[in-house]
């Protein structure tokens, strides 16, 4: 989504043109964060696309709405967090659990789950295929698995997970926070993850 300093910004956040069409209070203090999938996705929602469309039309929207928006951007950068606290970044797209380490920094600063649209995701893990230790791996995906140690794991990166039970064992500032838990009315807007066919990637790629 997109994460805003209200100090800066008294507009409405919960949009992709934070982004793409950047308020004039904005210009020049909005960073991207530089991850081509999650960008293109957010352009092609903001653009009245599908994730993974090959849709020429649509892609060239979205070609052309990068274009035009990256002169008001900043910065292409990780480090969101420290920036936006700091006020170096007014503005920035942004994953839910740094939004939230922002905003318990910095009350100012919102997330918003953008009306056009935004892509649940997860990270994961798994034993890769020519591992050496595989029993040792699975070891590790238990340990990591166990609800307490999920949960611990969670409290520190500020992301869910979707290991039953751990919820017991999150901070007491993560349970019912907007950024961690979707609010029910804006569900219908989330669109799953998935991998793009490889042919829909390389345009991607090309317009990255």
């Amino acid at each position: 989504g997109v994460v805003v300093n209200t100090d800066v910004y008294k507009g409405e956040i919960d949009t992709w043109g934070i982004v793409f069409n950047t308020p004039d209070e904005l210009k020049g203090k909005v960073n991207v964060v530089p991850e081509m999938t999650d960008v293109i996705d957010a352009a092609v929602l903001y653009n009245g696309g599908t994730k993974c469309t090959g849709d020429l039309a649509i892609l060239k929207k979205v070609r052309d709405t990068l274009v035009a928006a990256k002169p008001n951007w900043v910065a292409m950068e990780y480090g969101t967090i420290e920036k936006m606290v700091s006020g170096d970044f007014a503005a920035s797209s942004d994953w839910n659990g740094s939004a939230l380490r922002q905003r318990l920094q910095n009350r100012a600063i919102h997330f918003a789950y953008p009306k056009e649209g935004f892509v649940l995701w997860s990270d994961n893990l798994a034993v890769l295929k020519d591992a050496k230790n595989v029993d040792n791996a699975k070891l590790f995906l238990n340990f990591m698995m166990d609800p307490q140690n999920a949960g611990m794991n969670s409290g520190f990166h500020r992301y869910a997970n979707g290991i039953a039970g751990s919820d017991a064992f999150m901070p007491e500032d993560m349970k019912g926070a907007m950024e961690i838990e979707v609010p029910e009315a804006l569900k219908a807007k989330a669109v799953p993850s998935q991998t793009c066919p490889p042919e829909v990637q390389e345009l991607y790629t090309k317009i990255w």
